[in-house]
């Protein structure tokens, strides 16, 4: 049985700014913003967030399944990675004449990201249809067009398969309605703390109205680690010291991978949180999304080193 990853494949172009944002950025003159960056160093990564839940999924040991559309200009690159992988992308579709998504991320010393991105093949990634993936079990429906999340939501309820909503820099392209409608159907919701207010405030429901119409609610909270409303109860989940912080893109897509292996495998909420940590903690030690390459020993050795006791 597979857990399906419903969003985006993208080409990550990611550049350091070696300085602060803040220090360029006049909070009086945002009306008329006009910033320029050097930025020293510029590296291509494999990226988009379907791409990177399924490689943490992957190297934890699961069998994810993605769905996704990319552009045939560019795109056999990723799908040849994906085969080196082995992960299964009978359900990615290649449409013609298009590029695949790009983003073009630029993160300065206190790890604060500017990102740029162009969707391309994306946008079209309502005409993927969750029936034409077989024997799937577990769903998220993570960040893409908003057409193809909110259909994605519909049709994973429609199908009785328990999904996760985790909108992330997809949440300001939907309207209230859609996203009230979408977390109805949900299993699951998992923002960051910023996230969460953007949420609320679009949808007019208090962080507690949201976590009772779920299984759980997951909001993180960078170094200030996470918490898990669920059951009328909150999990307060510690972060994980990294190794070393070298860049923060894909983290929260880590993390995520960690989330969903915890529920596919049935764990509690507070060690399903603890894994998400980690994955969380290990991706920030490298430079792109998918270049840490742990395979599961290791990282359930991490686990018990990080919490005392190991996951089975």
């Amino acid at each position: 049985m597979a857990t399906l990853i419903c969003g985006s494949l993208a080409y990550d172009n990611i550049m350091t700014f070696e300085g602060h944002f803040r220090e360029h950025i006049l909070p009086d003159q945002i009306h008329i913003l006009n910033v320029s960056f050097l930025v020293p160093s510029m590296h291509r990564e494999f990226g988009g967030c379907a791409g990177n839940i399924a490689y943490g999924l992957k190297l934890l040991g699961s069998d994810p399944l993605i769905m996704a559309t990319v552009g045939a200009i560019d795109a056999q690159n990723y799908l040849d990675r994906l085969d080196s992988l082995s992960i299964r992308r009978e359900c990615v579709r290649v449409l013609p004449d298009t590029h695949t998504a790009q983003a073009m991320i630029t993160t300065d010393q206190e790890n604060n990201q500017i990102t740029v991105f162009h969707p391309g093949a994306m946008l079209l990634s309502h005409l993927n249809h969750i029936s034409d993936a077989q024997n799937v079990t577990l769903g998220i429906v993570a960040p893409d067009s908003a057409q193809g999340m909110y259909e994605h939501a519909k049709q994973f309820a429609q199908a009785n398969i328990p999904f996760m909503f985790d909108p992330s820099q997809g949440l300001p392209i939907l309207d209230c309605a859609q996203l009230c409608q979408i977390i109805e159907l949900a299993t699951y919701v998992s923002v960051n703390a910023f996230e969460a207010k953007l949420l609320s405030k679009k949808t007019g429901w208090s962080i507690t109205d949201i976590a009772q119409r779920v299984d759980a609610m997951i909001i993180t909270r960078g170094a200030q680690g996470a918490v898990i409303y669920h059951c009328d109860s909150v999990e307060t989940i510690p972060v994980v010291p990294a190794e070393r912080i070298v860049e923060p893109t894909g983290c929260g897509d880590a993390f995520r991978s960690g989330l969903l292996y915890g529920i596919e495998k049935g764990l509690d909420w507070s060690t399903t949180g603890r894994l998400a940590s980690l994955m969380g903690s290990i991706k920030i030690a490298y430079q792109g999304p998918q270049t840490y390459t742990l395979n599961r020993t290791e990282i359930i050795d991490r686990f018990e080193a990080a919490f005392d006791y190991r996951i089975a």
